[in-house]
């Protein structure tokens, strides 16, 4: 078994591993959250709406039967039947729909937010072995976790429900002396209070789904330390070979430098430990530049090389040192060391015999 397989998953998912999961359409989700949001919507729209349901139905039925005997459908006149009818259909039913497919989206987006992806469609064919199919709906934890909580959930109605009604009990005995309507209306009334309460009830519990959900969800996409390091190695490139490449930049920037270091003016020494390399052309530039600097050995190699080459070394330790801390190679000098280089320019110039330019 490879080590990576028997390491734990202990390290929270990366944004890369999230990113995947979540294009293949693993996300936290709840379908309890849905299914109470879709319940509690349906209730508030006959609650509210109801009315002009009722006035629809009540309509188109009595046009209906008024006109059952005298109706005569044929081939000439059906498709205009069907139409009608289509119509009263979206009258009745249209509303319904397009109420319950509005709070599915919402909920759906206020879970995972924008998600579009068909890849939970693909069929998987190694996941159509019906034998491994049944052992996961019969042994796994996740059904079982799914059947326990089925079972209190038609517990918990049953108990709403129940204690609903029980409480109501009283009202039922003089419903024998009221009108049909009356006792359409108390039916209607008393179903939407136990239809009510047992949405409310449901959201609530959704919600605690929902942060399970979560945790499981979390859970499912830890990853261990290997893969962590080998992800990183991926979006980042390995670290040996990235320090290869920084090495191989030093190297190139220092052989450059040596390069430059003949074509320098001066250099400036602490007198041991610090070597600052300054060239200066009034004609290309505003202000004497860094051509080269450095510490302990390539110190020493370039005071080397400015003897070969016949270039001044001027000790002046504080102003080694703060050279070598306030410039990198090719800038020029800051304003504040003008003064101070400036000096040394002009000794060095007096020692070749050159005027300051």
């Amino acid at each position: 078994m490879p080590e990576e397989d028997q390491q734990e998953k202990t390290e929270r998912a990366t944004p890369k591993r999230r990113e995947e999961a979540r294009k293949k359409g693993n996300v936290a989700k709840s379908i309890e959250i849905n299914s109470s949001a879709v319940l509690l919507a349906l209730l508030l729209f006959f609650k509210f709406m109801g009315g002009y349901v009722y006035r629809q139905v009540s309509y188109y039925s009595q046009l209906l039967f008024e006109n059952f005997g005298t109706m005569y459908v044929n081939r000439d006149n059906l498709p205009g039947y069907i139409q009608l009818g289509g119509i009263v259909v979206a009258k009745i039913i249209g509303p319904v729909i397009l109420t319950l497919l509005v709070v599915s989206l919402i909920s759906n987006f206020a879970q995972v937010g924008p998600m579009l992806t068909f890849e939970p469609l693909i069929p998987k064919f190694d996941k159509l072995n019906p034998f491994s199919g049944f052992k996961k709906i019969l042994f796994s934890r996740r059904s079982l976790e799914e059947l326990v909580k089925n079972i209190f959930k038609i517990l918990l109605i049953g108990l709403i429900a129940y204690l609903t009604i029980k409480g109501d009990v009283k009202e039922y005995i003089p419903l024998m002396d009221k009108a049909p309507s009356q006792i359409f209306k108390f039916v209607t009334y008393e179903t939407f209070k136990v239809g009510l309460r047992i949405a409310l009830v449901l959201l609530a519990l959704s919600i605690f789904d929902y942060m399970f959900q979560r945790w499981e969800y979390e859970r499912s996409i830890m990853m261990t330390k290997q893969e962590v390091k080998e992800e990183y190695k991926q979006l980042e490139g390995d670290p040996h070979i990235k320090a290869r490449i920084r090495s191989i930049q030093r190297e190139m920037a220092r052989r450059r430098m040596i390069r430059e270091i003949p074509e320098a003016d001066v250099v400036i020494t602490n007198p041991t430990e610090i070597a600052v390399a300054l060239k200066y052309d009034s004609n290309e530039m505003e202000a004497p530049t860094v051509v080269a600097k450095g510490k302990g050995k390539i110190a020493e190699k370039i005071k080397k090389i400015a003897i070969e080459n016949d270039i001044p070394i001027v000790e002046n330790k504080p102003l080694a040192q703060a050279l070598y801390k306030a410039t990198e190679i090719g800038d020029e000098i800051p304003e504040e060391f003008f003064q101070a280089v400036a000096e040394v320019l002009a000794y060095v110039y007096k020692l070749k015999n050159k005027k300051v330019a």
